[in-house]
């Protein structure tokens, strides 16, 4: 098959390469990304495009990309710059867009489209919601609207051509984490100066109690696109694994004392540092994470077949061995996090919350 991925060299991108790439599987891989990796490893395997999908002529770039696709699956998202959330819908709910109109005009045979649990309403925190629950997003976060509004663009374009249009299944996963995204996950999450060997040494976790969230591994939800394009599979999916994570089980993978922080306290400190340009993170992050729900997987196991073979404990556990190790992959995403980089960039090209190019 010919395969397009967006977004192919990110922390989904690699773990579906992985799952899709070499000789044996016999797929025609094409990857389309910001920065274009070195062609080794898991990224040799590939054709490589170099595109920003908030360019304004992106539709006429992908369409031609696409052409003689049997499958096109859009993972490309940004989670920085969190000051330029004008740049971040351009980039997520412009580049769907883009990818939406390239992928109808080549008429390519299925669209695997990359939603999130962030896509969901508030309302049901704690207890699990199937695919039919409001995809209206949590008002504060960002990330959470974009996601939202993508997939309003979905369902206007299902709306609008019906059977025949080009089929599409929306991938919902929970947060997802593997051991080779910690580099990346960590240049995202921590300011420059804070050195990332440090987390695994936190003695304490100040987190409010009420935490329980979804959780995925990379593998996992790669396994499940693979599982969706070999079975030509349309509709939502959720994505998660069991149990759903709570404080306690963040504290014990950390070997820290856990300390109960209410949220809306944790949230003031998060949005007055990030304000004050101490930390990278917006307090839309953890509005979402103690307001989405947990996910119910009954479909993706009875249509797919699939069923996660990391327990979130165990997700959790690698990535963040991943971290003690400076894990990173040869990619721009995830690549190896160095604080001297991290400094010289903010000072010569801007801060990351502000600049396209984390």
């Amino acid at each position: 098959m010919r395969i397009v991925i967006t977004g192919a060299s990110g922390n989904v991108g690699t773990a579906l390469l992985r799952r899709l790439a070499g000789p044996e599987a016999g797929h025609e891989l094409v990857g389309i990304v910001r920065r274009p990796p070195r062609e080794a490893g898991v990224y040799a395997h590939v054709q490589w495009h170099e595109l920003d999908l908030a360019d304004a002529d992106a539709a006429a770039a992908l369409t031609h990309i696409f052409d003689g696709s049997d499958a096109v699956v859009h993972l490309a998202w940004g989670f920085q710059p969190t000051r330029n959330t004008e740049y971040l819908s351009r980039q997520g709910v412009g580049g769907t867009t883009a990818v939406l109109r390239a992928a109808h005009e080549a008429s390519v045979g299925q669209l695997l489209h990359m939603s999130s649990v962030g896509t969901y309403a508030a309302g049901r925190y704690g207890e699990r919601v199937d695919e039919s629950w409001s995809t209206a997003g949590i008002p504060t976060s960002p990330y959470s609207r974009n996601k939202s509004a993508a997939e309003a663009l979905l369902d206007s374009y299902e709306s609008e051509h019906g059977e025949s249009g080009v089929p599409i299944a929306r991938m919902r996963p929970g947060f997802i984490v593997q051991r080779l995204a910690a580099s990346g996950l960590m240049r995202y999450a921590l300011p420059g100066y804070v050195p990332m060997l440090a987390v695994p040494l936190l003695p304490l976790l100040p987190l409010d109690r009420r935490l329980c969230i979804p959780l995925v591994h990379a593998d996992d939800v790669a396994d499940a696109f693979a599982r969706a394009i070999e079975r030509r599979a349309s509709g939502p999916f959720n994505l998660a694994a069991e149990p759903p994570l709570g404080r306690d089980d963040v504290a014990k993978v950390l070997k820290a004392k856990p300390i109960h922080l209410p949220s809306a306290v944790l949230g003031a400190l998060v949005d007055v540092s990030w304000r004050a340009r101490l930390q990278p993170i917006d307090r839309g992050w953890l509005d979402m994470a103690f307001s989405v729900p947990l996910l119910d997987c009954s479909r993706a196991a009875a249509e797919l077949g699939w069923s996660p073979t990391w327990s979130s404990v165990d997700a959790l556990a690698d990535v963040m061995e991943g971290v003690g190790q400076q894990a990173h992959a040869e990619s721009a995403p995830l690549r190896r996090r160095s604080m001297v980089e991290q400094l010289h960039r903010d000072l010569t090209k801007g801060l990351m919350t502000t600049r396209h190019l984390p």
